[in-house]
């Protein structure tokens, strides 16, 4: 039986209720937005607060929802103090519903949650503007799984989380298991919010454009032989990948350059929220030992849990990657506070040197490199 995991998330969003705000949950599909909903509630209802859940997948409440009809939706919330509304960009001008509720009732409490930032984004964007709080939930967090098990068996669980990510409904699967269901994720549910959006019909271009970038893993993505291989425009290249970045399946790093001629300015590296689903796409879960993306898979792996870090402890940082026209690179720059931190990310690796013409034209930058040994001072330990 899967364990069920505290999400860091719960208490941050718990200590942002009752303060006027709708909060607002992104998140992929089956990441987890029902379960944390649900311990909220649970969390709420013993703290004497009266809670109701709603899933607006389901035709009577999405109905109800869409009457805008302010006495209606008095009567349907009733005299409950939290409202969860799961999924709630199935319904129809979700951001007008919410700003009425905000401001014609403002004792309520809202949550809604949304599977695709587009979706809720595009809705909820005027109505709600300075009257809403947003949150992303992921995979689970390396630091959350630290919660269930001690740090001797998270480490031994990394090779398993390179191979199968950390989608709570999986992690603690048998790989058999873990595989199948991996497998119906990326075909059922992928594309699911994608194809609802722009009367996109094929998905067939956006899977060999996702096989493309599984492929690259940890190198820079060039959108004009992106565009060349599937037979398309490089904007129409673009414009997939904005709407797999805003549905979480993968995020995009940009090159850090400050105009010096010999820097790459335009760069991008795209990588992937979980990275079962990033091995299910190319159908490799073979183990370490036999195979030659073990660098790509390392690199993905710090640094989506260290984005995850970052947000779940509110600290805010821009990330980027560093390369010249010769060559010379680093894996991964954080800027932040108005210092500059370099990280070079190598599985096995600890006497890397940092290119010399970075370290003498960006002073007092602070180095460090990030392997198997030492990657809990990364990503939970800071």
């Amino acid at each position: 039986m899967n364990k069920i995991y505290k999400r860091t998330l719960i208490d941050i969003i718990s200590n942002n209720l009752y303060k006027g705000k709708i909060i607002i949950l992104y998140g992929a599909r089956q990441v987890g937005k029902t379960t944390l909903l649900k311990q909220i509630l649970e969390e709420q209802k013993k703290l004497g607060k009266k809670v109701a859940y709603f899933s607006c997948d389901l035709i009577s409440i999405k109905s109800k929802l869409e009457s805008i009809n302010e006495q209606t939706i008095k009567d349907f919330f009733g005299d409950n103090d939290l409202i969860l509304l799961d999924e709630a960009q199935t319904i129809n001008q979700i951001g007008l519903l919410l700003k009425i509720i905000v401001d014609t009732y403002p004792n309520y409490q809202i949550i809604a949650t949304g599977s695709s930032s587009f979706e809720l984004s595009n809705q909820i964007g005027e109505p709600l503007v300075g009257r809403n709080r947003q949150f992303k939930l992921y995979s689970l967090s390396v630091k959350e799984i630290t919660e269930k098990y001690n740090m001797f068996d998270v480490d031994a669980k990394i090779e398993n989380i390179l191979r199968f990510g950390t989608y709570p409904g999986i992690i603690d699967l048998p790989e058999n298991e873990k595989i199948m269901d991996l497998d119906t994720l990326t075909s059922n549910y992928l594309f699911k919010d994608i194809l609802a959006y722009d009367n996109i019909r094929n998905s067939s271009i956006i899977l060999k454009l996702l096989k493309l970038l599984a492929l690259q893993l940890g190198n820079e993505v060039s959108f004009n032989e992106l565009a060349g291989q599937l037979g398309i425009s490089s904007q129409t290249v673009k414009k997939y990948i904005y709407l797999l970045e805003k549905n979480f399946i993968v995020f995009t790093i940009n090159s850090f350059s400050r105009n010096l001629r010999k820097e790459l300015n335009k760069s991008v590296k795209i990588y992937f929220y979980d990275l079962g689903i990033r091995n299910a796409l190319i159908n490799n879960f073979n183990t370490l030992e036999n195979r030659n993306d073990i660098g790509g898979l390392w690199e993905n792996f710090c640094i989506v849990e260290r984005m995850k870090f970052n947000q779940y402890n509110n600290k805010f940082v821009n990330s980027y990657f560093w390369r010249t026209y010769q060559g010379e690179e680093i894996d991964y720059l954080e800027e932040y506070n108005g210092n500059l931190f370099a990280y070079e990310i190598k599985y096995k690796k600890d006497d890397v040197r940092f290119p010399k013409s970075f370290l003498d034209t960006y002073k007092n930058v602070q180095t460090k490199v990030v392997n198997k040994n030492n990657w809990t001072k990364f990503l939970i330990d800071v």
